[in-house]
């Protein structure tokens, strides 16, 4: 990563930086693969689940240095220049969602149907695009199919992904955020990096992203 940022004068221009998290991960300095300390933020411990969804806030990072946190290299760019990506966290709360519904029931089995170029290791890990996940939102018969707490868990993505990770912000963003996290908790999701980010780091995400409603 380092030839292409000196390449483009990144040191010159300190554009603000907005992409794969994978990639916004190497562009930090921080080790890759399911570490312990993956937030670049602050020192959320990511593998003690007994906290998830209990502790909201942790400590702030107070540097990137290598060889503390599973911070490997030393950072190319500055953590404020980073912006964090709508559609990647979209991406991830689908494959949250997908990972825990039940197998057995018919809303699976339809959407197994629906996406039959999908491989099953793809659609059992909740990988789906962009354009699938816009589709699937758009399916009433798939929302009728739903019960109980994956109706709850789907709505407030649903509302989610309008209010907050679309192109317009809602007054009422913060309640969208927390409907979300309690469906999800209620649901059995486990929480991983997108969604800690929504819990803990909502002033990270820049106002100027979004136009007010």
């Amino acid at each position: 990563m380092k030839i292409p940022v000196e390449a483009i004068n990144y040191d010159k221009f300190k554009w603000q930086i907005c992409g794969d998290l994978k990639v916004i991960a190497l562009l930090l300095g921080l080790k890759q693969g399911f570490t312990k300390y993956c937030c670049f933020i602050c020192e959320w411990d990511s593998r003690d689940r007994s906290l998830h969804y209990s502790r909201k806030d942790w400590p702030t990072r107070k540097s990137l240095e290598p060889g503390i946190m599973n911070v490997e290299n030393q950072p190319l760019v500055e953590p404020s220049k980073i912006l964090l990506p709508s559609m990647h966290l979209k991406l991830g709360l689908m494959k949250n969602f997908v990972k825990v519904m039940n197998q057995e029931e018919a809303v699976f089995t339809y959407l197994r149907e629906k996406f039959l170029r999908l491989s099953e290791t793809k659609f059992k890990e909740g990988i789906f695009i962009g354009p699938q996940i816009r589709d699937i939102i758009k399916e009433e018969y798939f929302d009728k199919l739903l019960q109980g707490g994956e109706k709850a868990a789907w709505h407030s993505f649903k509302f989610l992904v309008k209010g907050f990770l679309g192109n317009r912000r809602a007054q009422n963003y913060e309640e969208l955020v927390n409907n979300l996290l309690q469906s999800y908790q209620k649901l059995g999701c486990n929480i991983s990096l997108k969604i800690h980010f929504l819990q803990s780091h909502l002033d990270f995400f820049p106002r100027e992203l979004w136009c007010s409603e």
